[in-house]
């Protein structure tokens, strides 16, 4: 299996040569690629690779920020064009944006609008947003207005107050009113990954506010379903976490469903191998009701603690006296996210919110 850092192979970096060629006669596409391959390329990994890449390219434009960003900006037009789609490796050129035109306000937003319709750009607009402030609010308002659904996205995407493997955005953190706006221009935009985008923002916005997310479903409830499934996927870490108020919004109450016979399939889990588990569901009540099954699997931590995580089985409504059998199993493969301890961990079933059973098993090498 390739490693994401091999994205940056010599046959892009040829690719690069020749379209900077195209748009700039003395570009010396030759050293270009020289000066890339260094004696420690190979040593560098996927994030250095990527800032490798935008300081060399750097060094073979012009000094001027606005006169190398044009030549960026047509570059990218030029592979739009062509009929090529923006590939991870491209995102070099948002980082061309965020590293050299921080004080180039204008040009660097005009930019942006473009080359998002190629290579997303939600990292790059951060720093703009911390600097500047209400400047470029207001630009993202007005993005949320284009006619380009990868645009619209990025008046999302790039506001959200805790966007993963990006910086944060303190003091939209503190006070999210700014993004309201913006998510209510796309509430009910046609495009299913604005529509996710939006979704995202609000569970961000549900960690430090869960009272402002919860006054939009409020709000937003009954508009349509897409805007109904932007308020669910919104509100997921509010139901994973059991929030009295979302739960109710949602109708899902943990009573009348009795949770039995919790089995252990595996309990000595090697690292690398499954836990298998298996219990039974019954709704004992004389009507139907509708029902979301998690399991919390609380992992032991390097200091001896438990942490948990929810995992979602299903959600669905359960007839009267209805009774399942449910079997599942969870994977205790080696992943970059997150780190295994040996020792006892713990895995119980939650109904509607509510933890109901619980067992103890045990993580072995």
């Amino acid at each position: 299996m390739s490693l994401i850092k091999d994205i940056y192979s010599r046959s892009f970096y040829q690719l690069l040569a020749d379209q900077f060629g195209r748009v700039r006669s003395d570009f010396d596409g030759e050293q270009f690629i020289t000066r890339i391959f260094s004696s420690d390329f190979d040593h560098m990994e996927w994030k250095q690779r990527t800032k490798h890449t935008t300081q060399t390219l750097h060094e073979f434009m012009p000094s001027h920020f606005p006169e190398a960003i044009a030549l960026i900006t047509q570059v990218v037009e030029n592979l739009i064009a062509a009929g090529y789609s923006g590939g991870l490796e491209f995102i070099i050129f948002p980082d061309y944006i965020e590293t050299y035109g921080i004080d180039h306000f204008e040009t660097s937003v005009q930019s942006l609008e473009i080359i998002t319709q190629f290579i997303s750009c939600e990292f790059a607009v951060r720093p703009f947003i911390i600097k500047y402030k209400q400047q470029m609010i207001t630009i993202m308002e007005q993005w949320a207005c284009s006619p380009h659904a990868q645009v619209r996205r990025l008046a999302s995407e790039g506001i959200r107050p805790r966007l993963p493997w990006a910086m944060a955005i303190p003091f939209l953190k503190k006070d999210p009113a700014p993004i309201l706006p913006i998510l209510d221009l796309l509430k009910n935009d046609l495009s299913e990954m604005v529509r996710r985008s939006v979704a995202n923002n609000l569970n961000d916005i549900s960690k430090d506010h869960p009272d402002i997310l919860l006054t939009i479903a409020k709000n937003w409830k009954g508009i349509g379903r897409d805007t109904d499934g932007i308020i669910k996927h919104g509100c997921r870490t509010l139901l994973k976490q059991g929030h009295p108020e979302i739960l109710y919004y949602y109708g899902l109450d943990g009573k009348d469903f009795e949770v039995s016979d919790l089995q252990i399939g595996t309990p000595y889990v090697k690292i690398g191998e499954y836990l298998t588990f298996s219990f039974q569901i019954e709704n004992t009540h004389v009507h139907s009701k509708p029902l979301r099954l998690e399991y919390g699997l609380y992992y032991q931590k390097s200091n001896g603690l438990m942490s948990r995580k929810v995992f979602k089985i299903s959600e669905k409504t359960y007839l009267s006296a209805e009774k399942n059998r449910i079997e599942r199993r969870q994977s205790f493969k080696i992943i970059t996210t997150r780190k295994f301890y040996i020792g006892k961990h713990k895995i119980s079933i939650i109904v509607n919110g509510r933890e109901t059973l619980e067992k103890e098993f045990e993580l072995v090498e």
